[in-house]
């Protein structure tokens, strides 16, 4: 074996050396967070809008997430899943008071939560087709959409992009159009077990279902004895002004998914699934070594604690609509750059006439991160608590360099 050096080699070099290449990084090291901003290994200061990918709901170093992790890192950190811990059920209890009636299973991911959402639908069709396996599982889907790398996650996802290299994939998913219920009805069948959606597509774009779509499937779905399934990993928590973006609609699912911004910054997913589907799961049929632990509920309990004391749903209503109005007079002053704004709340994609690659360089030189969504869509996703201050500068930045390339 070989000696560890004990020459100080740079983070890019080290990167370079043993890390895997499936990701297209920027060349960036980032040592540092505080609210709503970052520090590269250099001392420069970015306005940090992708907030992990949705994840960091509370911003970088929380005061209320950092105490609570510290406290229960010295308290007890994991125990696994055949005992009890009072965190996993306090919010369990707590995802509850928000969803509805029902219950939780937890995992760690936004794909393991997606793919528990697939198990549910197959152990509904067998419960529908009498306990037969294989008569009902074929679960449908939307175009464009993006449900995760696993299997099952990449088998819901139609994108050759991420399905290339990786076929045969899982059997049983069809795929209707986007906000078109008939496309969705033309494809249920007999052996159709569940609808399966982002409420708002992430990495599709940032195209959000219509309430009238998410309505008409919710019929659909009760006409055929169908489980109704969201995916409310990026677009949860808070991030669209109200704790799901389905709320919005005024559906009732039965069953979501959830993830990146539940833990503040540290890795949780959870699946609710309201009654009488929450017995699907039994005790053998699903599990995890690492859902739900002590430290993983502190942090979600930390942060939901903050995004309700502090009111930041409500801010995010209030401040979201005149954000996404400022950044539509953009692609107004701006029509050969940008050529549409979409989004809700802090979940905003803005539509380049080209490649998002040369301009999310430009921006990140000017000091604002944001992350791409599809091949031409910059996605702004900053934190439940930036500032209104902080929103307008990131208009601003977004506006000087339109302007230079102008």
């Amino acid at each position: 074996m070989n000696e560890p050096s004990l020459v100080r080699t740079s983070t890019a070099d080290l990167y370079d050396a043993h890390v895997m290449r499936n990701y297209a990084r920027s060349a960036l090291t980032l040592v540092r967070g505080e609210g709503c901003r970052v520090w590269d290994d250099t001392g420069a200061c970015y306005l940090d809008f992708t907030s992990g990918i949705a994840v960091n709901a509370l911003g970088h170093s929380h005061p209320r997430w950092v105490a609570a992790v510290q406290r229960q890192a010295a308290e007890l950190v994991h125990v696994s899943n055949l005992f009890r811990n009072p965190n996993q059920g306090e919010l369990a209890r707590r995802i509850t008071c928000h969803a509805g009636p029902g219950r939780v299973f937890f995992c760690n991911s936004g794909a393991e939560a997606n793919e528990g959402l697939i198990k549910l639908a197959r152990l509904h069709g067998r419960r529908r087709s009498g306990g037969e396996e294989g008569k009902r599982f074929k679960v449908i889907c939307a175009r464009n959409a993006f449900h995760g790398r696993t299997f099952g996650g990449m088998s819901a996802t139609p994108q050759e992009k991420i399905q290339g290299g990786f076929r045969p994939l899982v059997p049983g998913f069809a795929f209707g159009e986007l906000n078109d219920v008939a496309s969705f009805a033309a494809l249920v069948d007999d052996t159709t077990a569940a609808i399966f959606v982002e409420t708002i597509q992430g990495e599709g774009g940032v195209m959000p279902c219509t309430p009238e779509f998410l309505l008409g499937l919710r019929r659909l779905c009760d006409e055929h004895g169908l489980m109704l399934l969201l995916d409310e990993v990026q677009c949860g928590i808070g991030r669209t002004g109200r704790f799901y973006a389905y709320q919005h609609a005024g559906v009732e699912p039965d069953a979501v998914g959830m993830a990146k911004g539940l833990g503040g910054g540290f890795p949780i997913g959870a699946i609710w699934v309201r009654e009488p589907y929450a017995d699907l799961f039994q005790p053998g049929n699903h599990g995890t070594t690492f859902g739900g632990t002590p430290l993983a509920c502190a942090a979600a309990l930390a942060t939901l604690d903050a995004i309700e004391q502090e009111r930041l749903m409500e801010h995010v209503a209030a401040a979201g609509g005149p954000w996404i109005e400022a950044l539509r007079g953009l692609a107004r002053e701006f029509p050969a750059h940008v050529s549409a704004v979409r989004g809700q709340g802090f979940m905003v994609g803005v539509q380049m006439t080209g490649e998002t690659g040369p301009w999310l360089t430009r921006l990140r030189e000017r000091g604002l991160l944001a992350v791409a969504s599809g091949h031409n869509v910059i996605r702004f996703l900053p934190p439940l608590n930036a500032t209104a201050a902080e929103l307008a500068r990131s208009v601003e930045i977004l506006r000087e360099t339109l302007r230079a390339a102008a």
